[in-house]
Protein backbone atom coordinates (compact mmCIF):
# COMPACT_ATOMS: atom_id res chain seq x y z
CA UNK A 1 0.00 0.00 0.00
CA UNK A 2 3.03 2.52 0.75
CA UNK A 3 3.86 2.04 -2.79
CA UNK A 4 1.11 4.03 -4.41
CA UNK A 5 1.65 6.59 -1.37
CA UNK A 6 5.06 6.66 -2.42
CA UNK A 7 3.94 7.03 -6.47
CA UNK A 8 1.24 10.06 -5.07
CA UNK A 9 4.00 12.06 -3.57
CA UNK A 10 6.55 11.58 -6.48
CA UNK A 11 4.05 12.80 -8.58
CA UNK A 12 2.46 15.58 -6.39
CA UNK A 13 6.39 17.08 -6.21
CA UNK A 14 7.01 16.88 -9.79
CA UNK A 15 3.33 18.82 -10.51
CA UNK A 16 4.92 21.41 -7.73
CA UNK A 17 7.70 22.66 -10.70
CA UNK A 18 4.22 22.41 -13.76
CA UNK A 19 2.49 24.94 -15.14
CA UNK A 20 -0.32 26.78 -13.02
CA UNK A 21 -2.88 25.55 -16.16
CA UNK A 22 -0.96 22.14 -17.01
CA UNK A 23 -2.56 19.73 -13.72
CA UNK A 24 -5.30 20.61 -10.86
CA UNK A 25 -2.47 20.03 -8.58
CA UNK A 26 -0.37 22.33 -10.37
CA UNK A 27 -3.09 25.19 -10.31
CA UNK A 28 -3.78 24.26 -6.51
CA UNK A 29 -0.36 24.85 -5.56
CA UNK A 30 -0.19 27.97 -7.78
CA UNK A 31 -3.60 29.39 -5.77
CA UNK A 32 -1.63 28.54 -2.65
CA UNK A 33 -2.08 27.30 0.68
CA UNK A 34 -5.56 28.88 1.36
CA UNK A 35 -6.74 27.14 -1.35
CA UNK A 36 -5.27 23.50 -0.51
CA UNK A 37 -6.76 23.93 2.91
CA UNK A 38 -10.28 24.96 1.50
CA UNK A 39 -10.16 21.78 -0.34
CA UNK A 40 -9.19 19.35 2.74
CA UNK A 41 -11.69 20.99 4.58
CA UNK A 42 -14.18 20.36 1.85
CA UNK A 43 -13.62 16.82 1.57
CA UNK A 44 -13.68 16.39 5.43
CA UNK A 45 -16.95 17.72 5.01
CA UNK A 46 -18.04 15.27 2.20
CA UNK A 47 -16.37 12.95 4.26
CA UNK A 48 -18.12 12.74 7.32
CA UNK A 49 -21.68 13.68 4.86
CA UNK A 50 -20.70 10.27 3.69
CA UNK A 51 -20.24 8.35 6.60
CA UNK A 52 -23.59 10.06 8.22
CA UNK A 53 -25.07 8.73 5.60
CA UNK A 54 -24.43 5.22 5.62
CA UNK A 55 -23.08 4.68 2.18
CA UNK A 56 -19.90 2.70 2.28
CA UNK A 57 -18.75 3.63 -1.03
CA UNK A 58 -19.31 7.08 -0.94
CA UNK A 59 -17.41 6.88 2.14
CA UNK A 60 -14.42 5.03 0.01
CA UNK A 61 -14.79 7.83 -2.67
CA UNK A 62 -14.59 10.29 -0.10
CA UNK A 63 -11.45 9.24 2.18
CA UNK A 64 -10.01 8.98 -1.08
CA UNK A 65 -10.53 12.87 -1.94
CA UNK A 66 -9.16 13.42 1.40
CA UNK A 67 -6.36 11.89 1.58
CA UNK A 68 -5.30 12.83 -2.02
CA UNK A 69 -5.72 16.63 -0.90
CA UNK A 70 -3.46 15.81 2.27
CA UNK A 71 -0.97 14.63 0.16
CA UNK A 72 -1.00 17.99 -2.09
CA UNK A 73 -0.46 19.66 1.66
CA UNK A 74 2.62 17.40 2.38
CA UNK A 75 4.07 18.11 -0.26
CA UNK A 76 3.13 22.15 -0.17
CA UNK A 77 4.83 22.25 3.29
CA UNK A 78 7.90 20.12 2.06
CA UNK A 79 6.98 17.05 3.61
CA UNK A 80 6.00 13.38 2.37
CA UNK A 81 3.45 10.73 3.60
CA UNK A 82 7.18 9.08 5.19
CA UNK A 83 6.67 11.66 7.67
CA UNK A 84 2.79 10.78 8.63
CA UNK A 85 3.74 7.06 8.09
CA UNK A 86 6.90 7.49 10.96
CA UNK A 87 5.02 9.60 13.36
CA UNK A 88 2.07 6.75 13.42
CA UNK A 89 4.79 3.77 13.76
CA UNK A 90 6.08 5.82 16.46
CA UNK A 91 2.58 6.25 18.50
CA UNK A 92 1.82 2.38 17.97
CA UNK A 93 1.33 0.67 20.80
CA UNK A 94 1.34 3.73 23.13
CA UNK A 95 -1.91 4.48 24.92
CA UNK A 96 -4.26 7.57 23.30
CA UNK A 97 -4.05 9.08 27.18
CA UNK A 98 -0.58 8.60 27.26
CA UNK A 99 -0.12 10.29 24.13
CA UNK A 100 -2.74 13.23 24.24
CA UNK A 101 -1.41 14.06 27.67
CA UNK A 102 2.63 13.96 26.54
CA UNK A 103 1.38 16.88 23.78
CA UNK A 104 -0.42 18.37 26.40
CA UNK A 105 3.14 19.27 27.99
Amino acid sequence: MADILKTLAETLEQRKSAAADSSYVASLYAKGLDAILKKIAEEAAETIMAAKDGKADRVIYETADLWFHTLVLLAQQGLSPDDVLNELKRRHGVSGLDEKAARAK
